[in-house]
């Protein structure tokens, strides 16, 4: 009993930091997003001028009900991840040619990741 308490609370040490750094790129995706926030609500069903970012990952590029997408990203085929996101916000020109985001791109790949990961928190 004593060895499975001491190996669960060195599990807990473990991971805890984890978490916490976890927590740290959220909130700096958090406060990333602010470049974002200029086109994209982070809330559910807000149109600003592009699509809402909430719930984007797992969504299917192109499918926001209300928002008039550019014929290249309806036919994108692209279901937003990690990867595609991150692909897309490092340069949409290159990812989706013939998208109308006017955004050319975030070269960090730091504030990119911290983006996605605040991103990810973005969902019911």
């Amino acid at each position: 009993m004593m060895k499975a308490l001491m190996l669960l609370v060195g599990l807990t040490a473990a991971v805890a930091p984890a978490a916490r750094a976890d927590e740290a790129q959220v909130a700096a995706g958090r406060a990333a997003f602010a470049t974002c926030a200029v086109c994209h609500s982070a809330e559910k069903g807000r149109i600003i001028v592009g699509p809402p970012l909430y719930g984007v990952v797992g969504r299917k590029a192109g499918t926001v009900p209300g928002f008039s997408y550019s014929k290249a990203m309806a036919a994108s085929g692209i279901t937003w991840d990690a990867a595609s996101i991150d692909a897309f916000i490092t340069s949409p020109q290159a990812k989706v040619p013939g998208t109308r985001m006017p955004f050319a791109g975030l070269k960090d790949p730091v504030k990119r990741a911290a983006i996605i990961a605040y991103l990810t928190t973005l969902h019911d």
